[in-house]
């Protein structure tokens, strides 16, 4: 599912914020991205959502080269990639049924299946109750399950989270990565950038470590 070859990403300015990474993560794993504070999770990331692109190497999403991906192409290839941000990035002048419906929207799907796709996201992330409701009247926890929902609304092969705990305590923590527990359970990719060791330890999934801008280690499961 991501293949990356030799990849380095060096921001004007000259800073490298990865250097020679290369690693492969098959369809339908569950992966977290690991290490310290400005290591590259992020810039990873958006490479892999074609966000920034490299400065050199190859990357590949299922089996497709994104590396020099023309622009014209990138909105179809998106629409397979679910991207989660710690901040949320929600719209709080819209409601949760709109912040959620919003990539529909811009794909063009006819009405009545924007409102099917919604309010299947919104109850399976136990938000059908607040779909009328505004961000600023949720919790920190609500307001990054409302950010879950419109990540997989368009049901992506590949879900990416950047620090999507970063903000919320150990239980809402580990109740939200039991949802893309069951997002990849039934087949979807996951690769989740976090600092929370302690988190990422209760959880038997593969672990990839950076260490300024280098991948340091690649262990694939816990003992």
């Amino acid at each position: 599912m991501i293949k990356f070859d030799n990849v380095s990403k060096r921001y004007p300015g000259g800073f490298e914020a990865l250097s020679n990474v290369s690693f492969e993560l098959e369809a339908g794993t569950m992966a977290f991205l690991t290490g310290h504070s400005g290591a590259g999770k992020s810039t990873l990331l958006k490479l892999i959502a074609m966000i920034e692109r490299v400065t050199r190497g190859q990357v590949h999403i299922d089996g497709l080269d994104v590396t020099n991906i023309h622009r014209r192409r990138l909105p179809f290839v998106r629409r397979r990639i679910g991207f989660i941000f710690q901040d949320h990035n929600l719209l709080f002048d819209r409601t949760v049924f709109d912040n959620v419906a919003l990539p529909l929207v811009i794909a063009g799907y006819r009405h009545q299946e924007i409102g099917r796709r919604v309010r299947a996201a919104l109850d399976k992330l136990g938000l059908l109750d607040k779909e009328r409701m505004y961000p600023v009247t949720l919790s920190g926890g609500e307001q990054q399950r409302v950010g879950i929902a419109r990540a997989v609304v368009n049901k992506p092969l590949l879900l990416l989270a950047d620090e999507p705990t970063g903000n919320l305590d150990p239980d809402l923590s580990l109740e939200i990565m039991e949802l893309f527990e069951l997002f990849n359970q039934v087949g979807v990719t996951v690769l989740i950038a976090s600092h929370d060791t302690g988190l990422i330890e209760q959880l038997d999934h593969p672990l990839l470590t950076l260490e300024h801008g280098r991948l340091t280690d690649v262990v694939q499961e816990f003992a």
